[in-house]
């Protein structure tokens, strides 16, 4: 196992409950004055043997664009999209009802994620409630675009309903910029790409985004896509909560504070 220099911490301006009351509050203003956007498609959390293989048909054909050989251990469903800490999401097309793009979230409700393979996390990150999202894929083109805002979307809500702490991906060059532009922050300090055994071994930077501050740090940027996170109801995105996560025990409190560049 790997092993990096965490982030520098820094104290938390406001405590997590408040923190965690706050988007409750948000998320609970979605009311009718609230801009409503239709979709072209549809995301919902998959549940069915039929809308797995759809959400491998687009995973693998969606590697195998840029990592083909890698590509070719996802033609299959994986032991992981089973695990009862697991959620696949699924977009769907309204015209064909075919699958436009698919990701996976992982908690360490039960199990630790499956980074933690490759690399040992810092202490006060891994006593948080975590999700890993891993295996975003999309149609090319402009609709494979809006797709995967609306899939990072889904997975933004899934973690708030779910009272996920910080999400936590992977970046692969220069995929790791996009994840910078949604200000995720690197988990070490050095932002040394590290092997992942559960993505072929290809070097990925490490990243986390506090969940309870990201409304407030969009706002402060001025981000283009913060209408389209908050401000914006889409009726097509339905991640439900009928999931085995509901429930979950509740894992002990930070030993240590966050981030200095994700604290207000």
């Amino acid at each position: 196992m790997q092993h990096a220099t965490p982030a520098t911490p820094s104290t938390l301006s406001l405590t997590a409950q408040r923190l965690m009351a706050q988007v409750a509050a948000n998320h609970a203003q979605a009311t009718p004055a609230m801009a409503v956007e239709r979709l072209p498609f549809t995301i919902k959390v998959v549940h069915s043997e039929e809308e797995l293989h759809k959400a491998v048909q687009i995973r693998h054909a969606a590697y195998a664009r840029h990592l083909p050989e890698f590509a070719r251990t996802l033609m299959a469903p994986e032991a992981c999209d089973y695990d009862s800490d697991s959620v696949v999401l699924l977009a769907e097309s309204k015209l064909d009802g075919s699958p436009l793009g698919s990701t996976r979230i992982q908690t360490n409700w039960r199990h630790a994620l499956h980074v933690e393979q490759s690399v040992a996390l810092p202490q006060w990150l891994r006593s948080q409630r975590l999700a890993e999202v891993t295996r975003l894929g999309i149609e090319e083109g402009r609709v494979g675009r809006l797709v995967k805002i609306a899939l990072i979307k889904a997975c933004f809500e899934y973690c708030e309903l779910n009272g996920v702490d910080w999400a936590v991906v992977t970046g692969r060059a220069p995929i790791d910029r996009q994840y910078e532009q949604l200000l995720f922050a690197d988990v070490f300090a050095d932002k040394a790409p590290v092997p992942l055994r559960h993505v072929g071994n290809i070097a990925h930077r490490v990243m986390a985004f506090e969940i309870a501050t990201g409304q407030a740090r969009w706002e402060a940027a001025a981000h283009p896509l913060l209408d389209f996170f908050r401000h914006t109801r889409h009726p097509d995105i339905d991640i439900g909560r009928d999931h085995p996560l509901d429930g979950a025990p509740r894992l002990p409190a930070a030993a240590m504070p966050r981030f200095a560049s994700l604290a207000a």
